[in-house]
């Protein structure tokens, strides 16, 4: 290895990694694998193990390679197949020739299962689920061996060749590891290796009636892989021994090492693919890319850089315990990516139209304005100016309390890259009595920018010619559950949901440059927060846009007050 290890101490796993390639352990080789099980979408918290996976590979000089524990045919899916995929694409990590399934290994698992049999280290056992359950103890209370624990090495092979021939029905029969039932961790009670399950697997269709379980796929996979280092999350801890001791009972060399490190876990956020597929299957969301969706997916149709995925997952680091970050660290690293790069536009949300009185009908003017004032590098527009115009409703108030800045009767304000504006008449509903228009005066002397133009009023209100807006549907997005941690408290996931998580505006007035607008598009609507085309609900007639992010970032305010 040219590159020196010392040099990336950033996690207990780097140092682990280090000390192994100074004592030149695997050769000082690095081999990691993202292994996801195709049932659902992956979520922020796979991007996490992605990031780390292919990240601690390329910083090591290693690789990483993308397999499918595709064990359980029963809810497995091609969808899923390739949703996973294209996330890990999206990310940015390329497994290059290195896909991988572990139904690629089906036969070999099956021989291994053999080998264990041979040794005396399993067992096909004739208890059912419930038996297994009821056999396995507790916590507090040691296990009781299973009646079938002593039978013979030549009728268990006899019967697990059975098992495969499908001569058994599901559940009838299991194939159990042989251990210890006493054993203090519960997965070490004779756990099961296989189980009769017909089903249609998406890859190999019927020619397997009995299926691997993971527990028992897993460790084998990383060694025909050549995996060196194992990386997982805290919740298999618990199952390290058994990964070990299948691996040592098969008198395996050069041991992949598994090594794990703490889940993550986010605010307002549930991270259970179980309640996901729920939230999906009972249509409280959209979709599994629903933008309220924890999903990768569902944050890239949202218009979420991977850039700024990368950037919260470094940012968070990796730890030996759980915790729970707060979901505002992941939105000032989204707007922290989009603040360089959005272009800022105006686009009213709720508008008021606005008729300036002694302005010449007919007349269009073309006012500059910058696109991004932090990165003068993109230049500049030119926007409509004309007699009829939007603004927003909440700029307005005809009876305004003392320290209200924008518009009321009689008072001024700016339009922002414009003129002052004087409100003088406001014109209501006959049936509603309800604000439906406002007239105005403006002050020709008073152009944004123009040598001279030294008047000044306290508040800037953003706007869009009427004539010359275009219409879009404008969809804004708050955190799918109300509680910080939804599940933990008296009420369910389901009672904690958001009612007003999602808020959709039909008849929204943007400007005219974004009726030419594409999906890599992004833009800071001024005062409102940064947006992007839905890219599969807009199209050139219909412009849909959901919000990204708003402009509140809590994390700075908290961080600045020492929170």
């Amino acid at each position: 290895m040219s590159m020196n290890n010392d040099d990336y101490p950033s996690s207990f796993i780097q140092t682990i990694i280090n000390n192994d390639i100074k004592a030149g352990k695997n050769g000082g080789r690095v081999h990691t694998r993202f292994p996801p099980e195709p049932n659902g979408y992956l979520h922020i918290g796979h991007a996490k193990s992605i990031c780390l996976n292919f990240g601690t590979a390329a910083r090591n000089g290693g690789v990483c390679n993308l397999r499918f524990d595709d064990t359980n045919p029963t809810k497995e899916e091609i969808e899923f197949v390739e949703s996973i995929k294209a996330d890990v694409r999206w990310l940015g990590f390329d497994w290059e020739d290195r896909l991988y399934y572990a139904s690629d290994y089906f036969e070999q698992l099956f021989d291994y299962a053999v080998q264990l049999i041979k040794l005396g280290k399993a067992y096909v056992c004739d208890l059912n689920a419930e038996e297994i359950k009821e056999y396995r103890g507790t916590l507090t209370q040691p296990g009781k061996e299973s009646p079938y624990r002593d039978r013979p090495v030549k009728e268990s092979l006899e019967l697990f060749n059975q098992m495969r021939a499908g001569e058994f029905a599901d559940g009838t029969r299991v194939l159990r590891a042989r251990i210890d039932m006493a054993s203090p961790n519960l997965n070490m009670r004779d756990p099961v290796l296989y189980r009769i399950l017909r089903e249609i697997h998406h890859r190999t269709g019927d020619e397997w009636c009995i299926y691997p379980m993971y527990d028992y796929a897993h460790p084998l996979s990383d060694y025909i892989e050549r995996i060196t280092h194992s990386l997982c999350t805290l919740e298999f801890e618990d199952h390290r021994p058994l990964y070990d001791w299948i691996l040592e009972s098969l008198g395996l060399e050069n041991r992949p090492q598994q090594i794990e490190f703490a889940r993550l876990n986010l605010t307002h956020t549930v991270m259970s693919k179980r309640i996901l597929r729920e939230l999906v299957e009972k249509n409280f969301v959209n979709g599994w890319d629903d933008p309220r969706m924890p999903t990768i997916s569902g944050l890239r149709r949202r218009g979420v850089g991977p850039k700024a995925i990368r950037d919260f997952c470094e940012r968070i680091g990796v730890a030996k315990s759980n915790s729970t970050v707060d979901v505002a660290l992941l939105e000032h690293c989204i707007r922290e990516d989009l603040n360089m790069r959005a272009g800022r536009v105006m686009a009213v949300l709720r508008p008021l139209k606005v008729v300036i009185e002694n302005y010449p009908e007919g007349v269009v003017e073309e006012l500059e304005a910058d696109n991004n004032p932090e990165n003068p590098a993109m230049g500049s527009r030119k926007i409509p100016f004309s007699r009829e115009l939007y603004i927003e409703q909440e700029d307005f108030m005809e009876d305004p309390p003392k320290k209200f800045f924008r518009l009321s009767p009689g008072k001024e304000v700016r339009l922002k890259h414009a003129y002052i504006i004087k409100c003088e008449q406001v014109i209501k509903d006959p049936i509603t009595n309800e604000v439906a228009e406002l007239h105005c005066t403006y002050d020709p002397d008073t152009l944004s920018g123009m040598a001279g133009s030294t008047r000044k009023v306290k508040g800037t209100l953003h706007w869009v010619s009427a004539p010359h807006a275009v219409k879009a549907t404008v969809r804004l997005y708050n955190h799918l559950f109300q509680s910080e941690n939804p599940g933990e408290g008296e009420l369910g996931y389901q009672d904690e949901i958001n009612p007003e998580s999602l808020e959709v505006l039909d008849s929204c007035w943007l400007e005219p440059g974004l009726k030419q607008a594409t999906l890599e598009d992004r833009y800071q609507f001024l005062r409102q927060g940064y947006f992007a085309l839905d890219p599969i609900e807009s199209h050139q007639d219909s412009l849909v846009l959901n919000r990204i992010v708003s402009l509140r970032d809590s994390w700075v305010r908290a961080q600045k007050s020492g929170a």
